[in-house]
């Protein structure tokens, strides 16, 4: 039932147009535009940008040239002219033109503007023309687009090169750590295993599609991130959380195998059918080469992880043992790295950004635990089911992001770090619920004797 609420949402959500939702979501200078576009007539003067578009670095201060000619007013010392972004987080101008500035034989002006560009992104300049004797306004009907972004730097390259490298290695971990045996026992009935492929393939991406839309109505980029982060498979910290909190670690790692075997099908999935629609929405293009070309690559270090456990099963008891400090280095380096490089990141935190990383993996902690409980599973599996769901691979979520052309790759990055960096604060408190109920979690020695290979997590 709730997959069916889900989906039936999403779809409804999905036929709506974005300025649907603006009048609740949008900026202050947004609903000025707005509310001037509506009032004024068209009007008759008209500016010229040179150049007619920029793209830029942020942080940095650039001079447009600009025109303002057909001003057709009785008497100039009544108007002035006003600069102003959209937004003005991202660029700021200062500039004011008065009436006696304006050549009163050819009715214009012309000069330059300074722009200081703040943060990267998208947005645009406009200019506003004031009547001081009427009390009126008019915007103009040219603007000047803005393209603001960062400066290639060496450690980007190193950042991204890195995360690729940890997840390629967390993949070979997992090959390894695929024991056929146990997998073979909780197979025969997988009740729990087709729970958890629903709740992290079906209602995970439509849960974040739907967050996205109603949070992030009018920046295609954020929807972008968090829907990246909603069809990522589970994260590599769920087996260490299970075992932490006394859940399945059986059936943890047998559903983290599944998710990331299965995230190979149904990401490009998700990104090529209600992916598509966000693209749409922002006039972008999905990069097919780029996605397909790095989900294929991740197949290469899975298949040698299951190589090097038939053939050399020493060196497989190793990998096992680095299971769980690689998946830790790759979310403390991810969380940690992109901010120490990247401060800009706090910079583009809000609480709507704050807001969707909560919300998209404690939502899948309550839906999977819901929908777990509601099929008759038992407490522990049911933990197991909701810890595998609501923790994303946000390592895959950057990596496929940062497929993205700039200053989109940078601006979708700071969503899945939101998520990481909210991710724990319920199992923490949970943690300390138990800890102070006097609940133990379990201990390795209860496990099977024949599971060598979960005692080394």
């Amino acid at each position: 039932m709730i997959f069916v609420h889900i989906l039936l949402l999403s779809l409804f959500t999905a036929c709506i147009p974005p300025s649907f939702w603006v009048g609740a979501m949008e900026t202050p200078t947004h609903r000025t535009l707005r509310e001037l576009n509506r009032e004024q007539s068209m009007p008759q003067w008209h500016v010229k940008f040179n150049p007619s578009n920029i793209t830029a670095h942020m942080k940095t201060v650039v001079n447009i040239a600009v025109e303002i000619r057909d001003i057709e007013v009785t008497d100039l010392k009544d108007i002035s002219f006003q600069f102003f972004a959209d937004n003005e987080r991202l660029a700021v101008v200062k500039k004011e033109i008065s009436g006696s500035e304006i050549d009163v034989n050819s009715r214009s002006w012309s000069g330059y503007i300074t722009v200081d560009l703040k943060l990267l992104g998208f947005t645009k300049i406009y200019v506003k023309m004031l009547n001081h004797k009427r009390n009126t306004a008019e915007l103009s009907n040219e603007s000047l687009p803005l393209t603001i972004v960062r400066k290639a730097r060496l450690i980007d390259h190193i950042f991204t090169g890195s995360v690729a490298l940890l997840v390629s290695l967390l993949y070979i971990n997992f090959g390894a750590a695929m024991d056929l045996k146990v997998l073979r026992k909780l197979l025969i009935k997988p009740v729990g295993p087709l729970i958890g492929f629903v709740t992290q393939f079906i209602l995970m991406p439509l849960s974040s599609y739907v967050i996205a839309v109603f949070l992030f109505p009018n920046s295609i980029e954020m929807q972008l991130g968090l829907f990246f982060t909603g069809v990522s498979p589970s994260g590599g910290a769920s087996n260490m959380w299970t075992v932490i909190l006394g859940g399945n670690i059986n059936l943890s790692l047998l559903m983290t195998s599944i998710s990331n075997v299965a995230a190979f099908a149904m990401i490009p999935l998700w990104i090529f059918s209600l992916g598509r629609i966000i693209f749409s929405r922002g006039n972008m293009t999905i990069p097919y080469n780029k996605i397909a070309t790095f989900a294929v690559a991740l197949v290469i270090p899975l298949a040698l992880g299951v190589a090097i456990q038939k053939y050399s099963p020493k060196w497989s008891k190793v990998l096992i043992r680095l299971l769980e400090p690689i998946s830790k280095c790759l979310i403390l380096f991810i969380i940690i790295f992109a901010m120490v490089t990247n401060f800009y990141l706090f910079e583009l935190f809000s609480w709507r950004i704050v807001l969707a990383g909560a919300l998209l993996p404690w939502l899948g902690y309550c839906l999977a635990w819901y929908f777990a409980r509601s099929l008759k599973q038992e407490n522990a599996d049911a933990l197991t089911i909701a810890i595998e769901t609501g923790i994303q691979n946000t390592g895959i979520a950057i990596f496929l992001l940062r497929s993205l052309p700039q200053p989109q790759a940078d601006l979708t990055t700071v969503v899945p770090v939101s998520v990481a960096i909210m991710t724990p604060f319920p199992l923490l408190g949970l943690y300390f619920y138990r800890k102070y109920k006097g609940k133990k979690p379990i201990k390795y020695s209860t496990l099977n004797e024949s599971d060598e290979h979960i005692r080394t997590l």
